[in-house]
């Protein structure tokens, strides 16, 4: 009876160790900041359409003045009334808005991509100043912060591709299926 309490003992104390010791290291892959968002008709919206269908698209959404604003790499804007959006009663949109899109890299170990949903926020500049600085879409699936100059690659995780190292795009969870879009986290 000695013998298994000693062991149960040793492997909890392993367990704890493993644990705690990479505690450090450790950064999450979804955000902590509160997201929810809702969206029944994503055809009828042309570039959160293009952006969930066509691999290495990417299209904003903004919250303004009791609307939506879904825009792509090119500045075009599709407005939509907040009230033709069901399912946002309890709508937050994380610290500046969405970008939302199809990388055209899949993620470590899977074979197909599937669709990934940042902040618009720039993150290094949230964690330094506490300011929300929103980032600008380019072509080829890249998103800039005109403050900080840096660059992120929204293909490849929200990684900074250019600009001073620092951390990659605050990430939100996304499912989308039919024609129905959920972010949250």
């Amino acid at each position: 009876m000695k013998r298994k309490r000693s062991l149960l003992c040793l492997a909890t104390a392993t367990l704890l160790a493993a644990f705690t010791s990479c505690k450090e290291e450790v950064e999450n892959t979804y955000s902590n900041y509160r997201a929810y968002f809702v969206c029944q008709n994503v055809s009828t919206i042309p570039q959160l359409n293009a952006a969930l269908n066509s691999l290495g698209i990417f299209a904003t959404i903004r919250y303004d003045r009791s609307r939506f604003l879904f825009a792509d790499e090119t500045g075009h804007t599709t407005p939509v009334n907040a009230t033709a959006i069901a399912g946002n009663s309890s709508l937050q949109m994380g610290i500046a808005g969405f970008i939302v899109g199809l990388p055209n890299i899949p993620e470590l170990g899977s074979s197909t991509s599937a669709p990934v949903c940042y902040d618009l926020a720039c993150p290094n500049c949230f964690s330094t100043y506490n300011i929300s600085k929103s980032l600008q879409l380019k072509e080829g699936g890249y998103a800039t912060c005109t403050s900080c100059n840096r660059t992120y690659n929204l293909n490849n995780q929200g990684q900074v591709s250019a600009g001073e190292g620092g951390i990659s795009l605050f990430r939100y969870r996304i499912n989308y299926s039919g024609n129905t879009m959920v972010i949250n986290n």
